[in-house]
């Protein structure tokens, strides 16, 4: 069993390695710009007027800006939504680069994801450590009676709201631990977390993903498939910190640890 969960792992990292450098993977992002920073509607860099329009943003531009969306040239105006899907998915093209509209708390944004960003021609791989049967072990998660909600730093300097759903309770190495978990649409958990090697020896924090509980709460936690956040390859990700109490005093030497240089 350990060997095929070892051969799981391999796949799992290399997978990682796939998407996060992929044409419009993590690595291709090249800024992430907050329309209201520009209220002449002009952003650098990029073709069009861009402006909030109630609930949506409106995008304006000429055939000779080369915009797409939707895989047609605009000439017009169009109002966009939230993107909610992979940023090669993108309804807004401008040659290779995509432009993903986006929402946080009411604040509207752009991202302009380009296959020829700089940290993704530079992109050497993952540095993970590999399999170990110890960092995998059993939780158990307990809801909280309603979602709670906890304001957070984020990787932008700004402070956001992140949503609670329980907590998993695990043992590692003889120390009974818990983390603060987000519950996901589709049951699975999610995890920032931070431990005694954040900084120095692994990125200063890391995301974990278990599966969703069964109907008694129960889990795997494993730390084998502990993830870079995405502001790990470019900058321009607003990613949460570790919400109070999720920064463990173990070592958790185990995982994706950083970018190899």
């Amino acid at each position: 069993m350990t060997t095929d969960a070892a051969e799981d792992w391999k796949h799992w990292h290399e997978q990682r390695t796939a998407t996060v450098s992929a044409s419009h993977g993590p690595l291709a992002l090249r800024a992430t710009h907050w329309i209201e920073d520009h209220p002449e509607g002009r952003i650098p860099d990029m073709p069009g007027r861009w402006a909030v329009d109630g609930d949506a943003v409106l995008l304006t531009a000429g055939e000779s800006d080369g915009v797409r969306v939707a895989g047609r040239p605009l000439n017009g105006q169009v109002r966009l939504v939230a993107d909610l899907g992979p940023a090669g998915d993108a309804r807004v093209a401008y040659g290779e680069r995509r432009f993903v509209v986006l929402v946080r708390e009411g604040v509207w944004g752009v991202r302009d994801f380009d296959p020829a960003s700089p940290a993704r021609q530079a992109f050497r791989g993952i540095e993970a450590t590999s399999y170990d049967p110890r960092w995998s072990v059993p939780g158990r998660f307990t809801p909280y009676g309603r979602k709670r909600t906890v304001r957070v730093g984020n990787a932008d300097g700004r402070e956001r709201g992140l949503g609670l759903g329980g907590e998993l309770a695990f043992t590692l190495d003889g120390r009974e631990s818990t983390l603060q978990v987000t519950v996901q649409e589709d049951g699975s958990l999610w995890a920032v977390f931070a431990d005694s090697t954040s900084g120095h020896g692994s990125y200063r924090f890391r995301f974990l993903k278990p599966a969703a509980p069964d109907a008694r709460g129960r889990t795997t936690v494993d730390f084998n498939r502990a993830l870079l956040p995405p502001c790990a390859f470019a900058d321009h990700f607003i990613c949460p910190f570790p919400p109070p109490g999720n920064t463990l005093g173990a070592e958790i030497a185990a995982g994706e640890r950083n970018l190899l240089r």
